[in-house]
């Protein structure tokens, strides 16, 4: 995937295309509870003019104890067609923090068959720093019909990441979080689930792919990459905690060109909380 499917367009640009009928806005705000902010409390106090929210905490499956567990198909299709959003359409999401959550809901299109997706660099602080108009409220966006076709072959599973980590296995595990939760310096803000990392795996925080809310340059990213050892031309994994900022890897990743990228969709919150599964731990 390259960088042509991991669109990235400006609030300038989206100000021009914002009243197209042939565009759904997206905001698709999360945070981690830590963060004391709710997205869907922001979007009702405002948004970008026309645009839905989708709720990464209830668009999930249901059957599944994790958080943000991948829906099915047909759970995420009743979703987003509830929302008024088409595979066929172009879509832009965008989330409260810049680039932090967007990116999950453009892999999630992706993965279900939208083709033209791209987030907002700058999120909504980028749209609001042009003093552009914001709405307020629910959306009243129409209902419709969205045609899933499943990519299913970019999810990871717990089984696919145990033989990544195999010694000799040509595929990377990239994971994340930040440094601190990484090295297991810190509690998990998820409670039950152990400190550290996955044995074997390599840290990208998502954070030192994001400047100022905005994503890095190309160039500056692949630097991030390589400084971290993490080959391009090889499969990659990427993790985190509940597979959201995940994502963000995973959207650098393609904006780079690298061709087999999948996400562990369980993430630390299925791995963290298994006893029989391996962690590793660094010395502060």
């Amino acid at each position: 995937m390259g960088a042509e499917q991991a669109k990235l367009v400006t609030a300038e640009w989206l100000a021009g295309e914002v009243d197209k009928p042939d565009l759904v806005v997206v905001d698709a705000s999360w945070y981690l509870p830590s963060a004391h902010r709710s997205g869907h409390a922001e979007f009702l106090a405002g948004h970008i003019p026309g645009a839905v929210f989708f709720d990464h905490d209830k668009v999930v499956d249901p059957d599944s104890e994790l958080p943000h567990a991948l829906p099915s198909p047909e759970v995420f299709a009743a979703a987003a067609g509830a929302l008024g959003i088409a595979a066929d359409k172009r879509i832009v999401v965008y989330d409260g923090a810049g680039i932090s959550s967007a990116p999950r809901l453009w892999w999630m299109l992706r993965l279900f068959g939208a083709e033209d997706v791209a987030v907002l660099d700058g999120g909504f602080p980028a749209w609001i720093a042009g003093e552009r108009p914001v709405e307020t409220g629910e959306s009243n966006r129409l209902g419709t019909h969205f045609a899933a076709k499943p990519r299913l072959e970019a999810v990871a599973t717990v089984e696919d990441v145990q033989r990544a980590l195999d010694r000799g296995s040509a595929t990377q595990v990239v994971d994340a979080r930040s440094s601190s939760r990484f090295k297991g310096l810190v509690a998990e803000p998820r409670p039950g689930l152990r400190s550290g990392h996955m044995p074997g795996a390599v840290n990208v925080p998502m954070t030192d792919l994001v400047e100022d809310g905005h994503l890095k340059s190309d160039h500056d990213i692949k630097g991030v990459f390589a400084e971290a050892g993490v080959d391009l031309d090889r499969p990659i994994i990427t993790t985190c905690g509940s597979g959201v900022t995940a994502s963000v890897l995973a959207f650098g990743l393609a904006r780079l060109g690298a061709e087999d990228v999948r996400l562990y969709d369980g993430s630390w919150s299925e791995w963290g909380a298994r006893a029989d599964l391996p962690v590793a731990v660094d010395e502060a």
